[in-house]
């Protein structure tokens, strides 16, 4: 394959940063935007640099325009990346990121399935290469969104009424039926694997949550039949391995009926409130319990937990406060991205993040290498 393109500064602490985007999923756009700004974010003075592409087919790429352009000083980087460059093979681009496995750490920016589900993690493991984010169960676990919320609910933590239905229970339409029945309308409809609001609709009648529920499975086997919550949308960033810590919370008012996916990266309608317009207590509560899920799920590095503020229910009795809706490991970090926002308010800087991320991934990386040794 011949020598792999670095940005090189003459260091003896240089962590080498190989940074995954594109991807096979439907956020495959989003993954380009994202990995544009990580990339902007990087500390050339600091940081080797080798950027990866996965095409939508699932194409494995060196790619070299975006290394070219970093080169060229981090001005010189797009808002997004495209996913091309050079053909590789899976084994050459792995060789690629372990040159020096024990100061190599990747940025695995992939939202969604073959990237944010435990897939891409599995391999980095088998690699022993430090990587960002949640490991396999953790990433995993969160990505299947119905595995989510039966930990949630061995665990205790507040979260919608929901029901799960496979492929196979679609084939009898009263299964909708029955989940809307049990649910009330309207319900939300979702593909269980998916993120950024994909493949995710608002369903008012019984005919409109079964037709939903089919198009999900362009996404999925497994679809999520939600009750819909009348409440506030709340998020909080989470940071951290054995000790994670969370940052303020955020709130986002919807410029849509809801925060579906033009409104997360197309449009400008959305508001960001950054720290969420709530009391000491309330913003103690929602913390604590995105430290629990966290935990509960199993997740590390990083993640942005989602809840919904029930206040007052739609027919004007008191809510049940805080529930959680999602939990995500490789959020977004796009200009306009809550999680980034969220550590900002926190006191942490953008650049600042990423180095913290890069520290957590080789310390991880490290203290689990005991457990390989041991069977050699």
């Amino acid at each position: 394959m011949g020598e792999v393109p670095l940005i090189r500064v003459t260091s003896h602490s240089r962590i080498h940063v190989v940074v995954i985007f594109g991807g096979e999923s439907a956020e495959h756009d989003v993954s380009c935007v994202t990995a544009a700004h990580v990339l902007r974010a990087l500390d050339p003075a600091r940081y080797d640099v080798t950027t990866i592409a996965i095409s939508r087919a699932g194409h494995w790429m060196l790619a070299d325009s975006a290394m070219a352009a970093l080169a060229r000083g981090r001005d010189a980087l797009p808002d997004r990346l495209e996913a091309t460059g050079r053909a590789s093979s899976l084994g050459e681009v792995m060789a690629a990121t372990s040159h020096d496995a024990s100061a190599t750490v990747v940025l695995p920016l992939l939202h969604g399935p073959m990237g944010e589900d435990g897939t891409m993690q599995g391999l980095l493991d088998l690699a022993h290469v430090a990587y960002v984010g949640a490991g396999v169960l953790g990433s995993a676990v969160s990505m299947d969104k119905a595995t989510t919320k039966r930990v949630l609910a061995a665990e205790g933590i507040a979260q919608p009424r929901f029901v799960a239905l496979r492929e196979d229970d679609l084939a009898d339409a009263s299964r909708v039926a029955q989940a809307v029945q049990q649910l009330g309308l309207p319900v939300f409809v979702k593909p269980a694997n998916m993120g950024s609001s994909v493949g995710v609709a608002k369903a008012k009648t019984v005919d409109e949550a079964i037709a939903a529920a089919h198009a999900a499975l362009a996404y999925d086997e497994w679809v999520l039949v939600e009750e819909a919550v009348t409440g506030r949308e709340i998020e909080v960033a989470v940071l951290g391995n054995r000790e994670p810590r969370a940052s303020v919370a955020g709130e986002i008012i919807p410029g849509r009926e809801f925060y579906d996916y033009e409104d997360k990266y197309i449009g400008d309608g959305a508001q960001l409130l950054v720290p969420a317009p709530l009391s000491d207590a309330e913003s103690t509560t929602v913390r604590n319990m995105a430290l629990r899920v966290f935990r509960a799920v199993r997740a590390e590095g990083m993640a942005r937990v989602d809840f919904f503020y029930e206040e007052r229910r739609s027919d004007g009795s008191p809510g049940r406060g805080f529930l959680c809706n999602e939990i995500n490991t490789i959020p977004g970090f796009t200009p306009i991205s809550m999680y980034p926002k969220l550590w900002q308010a926190s006191g942490l800087a953008y650049p600042t993040l990423i180095d913290e991320l890069i520290a957590l991934a080789l310390e991880r990386n490290t203290r689990r290498a005991k457990f390989r040794n041991t069977h050699r």
